[in-house]
């Protein structure tokens, strides 16, 4: 850098690394709050968002077209850890501001940051691989590598998902704060094998789907290409990794650092399984400065005890109120042929659990 001192060259290359190393890795799920600039890449514009780390913002300068495929990622993130949270104490409640979307829940490595990781990098992956099967992004389209006959006699044609593609940026997007902060702490370990839990989730999960071709339908000849599987089932299988997954601890394995389970007894994880450092909170109490808003007010399931949306278990003890409510349902649906359903709208009165103070 000519005009510059070499002293200061080192100052502001350490002032990066400390700043990338203190920013969460999801702190770019903040994209959800802020309008992206039009047209993209933009150098000045890339810099002013909020939420990326140096070696992001790089990314969105050199391949500015794909972060509206990003953004998308961050709002499947945040709606599908919602609805896979809805009935337990932390329900993926987010914060009303700042570049930390889920608070400082995130910021140790719990159960629920090994979620996150992995459903946020499978989320870049699936949105960007969307946008290249919808021809929204110039560098990729459909995976014309998929060709000849099947073992199973169908021929393989049509517009596979070039999931290759939407992988590949996000492990060059998602896994860049882990490669700044380098690969020696036990949370960048965490988090790198916890993205690529992620989307493994999608490549194990992916569907053939065929079209038949032949007289009358009589499918003489089939064609097929890939698809990937709904967010919602991976969604799902990342929750069952969630509820299975293995605390572990930072070990030296030869020359480098390696993540084992904390229980000896316990099988080492596979590359599927979702890895945590350290115990979650309760989320039982009021925490504002940490985004945990507490289960004060959550509605719960008075008819059981074990389940994980019962009183017992989401008020933290069962402290929890009773009350009726007279609620407007769909009832006496009827079948019009064709083709309709007309249904009458019914008042009935329920019983409503809620957790108290």
């Amino acid at each position: 850098m000519p005009g510059v001192s070499p002293v200061r060259v080192r100052l502001h290359r350490l002032l990066l690394l400390l700043w990338a190393t203190n920013t969460m890795a999801t702190n770019w799920l903040s994209l959800v709050r802020q309008p992206l600039p039009r047209p993209l890449p933009d150098s000045a514009a890339c810099g002013r968002l909020r939420g990326l780390t140096p070696g992001q913002v790089v990314v969105c300068r050199a391949r500015g077209e794909v972060m509206e495929s990003v953004r998308r990622g961050a709002e499947m993130t945040i709606d599908e850890c919602q609805h896979q949270f809805r009935n337990r104490r932390w329900n993926c409640s987010t914060t009303p501001r700042g570049s930390s979307v889920f608070g400082r829940v995130l910021s140790q490595g719990t159960r629920e940051a090994a979620f996150i990781s992995a459903l946020s990098a499978a989320a870049v992956a699936v949105a960007v691989t969307r946008g290249c099967s919808r021809g929204e992004l110039e560098r990729c389209g459909c995976d014309r590598k998929v060709r000849g006959v099947s073992p199973e006699g169908f021929q393989w044609s049509g517009c596979s998902d070039n999931l290759s593609y939407g992988v590949a940026f996000s492990q060059t997007f998602v896994d860049e704060p882990e490669r700044a902060r380098g690969l020696s702490s036990g949370r960048s370990l965490m988090n790198i094998h916890n993205n690529e839990a992620g989307r493994k989730a999608i490549l194990h999960n992916m569907r053939v789907e065929c079209k038949c071709h032949g007289v009358s339908g009589s499918c003489e000849l089939r064609t097929c290409w890939k698809v990937m599987p709904p967010f919602r089932r991976v969604g799902s299988v990342l929750k069952e990794r969630f509820d299975g997954a293995t605390e572990v601890r930072v070990s030296r394995v030869g020359s480098r650092r390696a993540l084992l389970p904390r229980d000896p007894l316990v099988k080492p994880p596979s590359a599927r399984d979702l890895l945590y450092l350290a115990p979650s909170p309760d989320f039982c109490r009021l925490e504002p400065q940490n985004g945990i808003p507490g289960t004060a007010g959550r509605r719960c399931n008075g008819t059981s005890r074990l389940a994980p949306d019962s009183c017992e278990v989401v008020c933290c003890g069962g402290r929890s109120r009773s009350s009726r409510a007279e609620v407007v349902q769909r009832c006496s649906c009827t079948f019009s042929w064709c083709c309709s359903v007309r249904c009458q709208q019914c008042r009935n009165t329920v019983l409503l659990h809620t957790c108290q103070d």
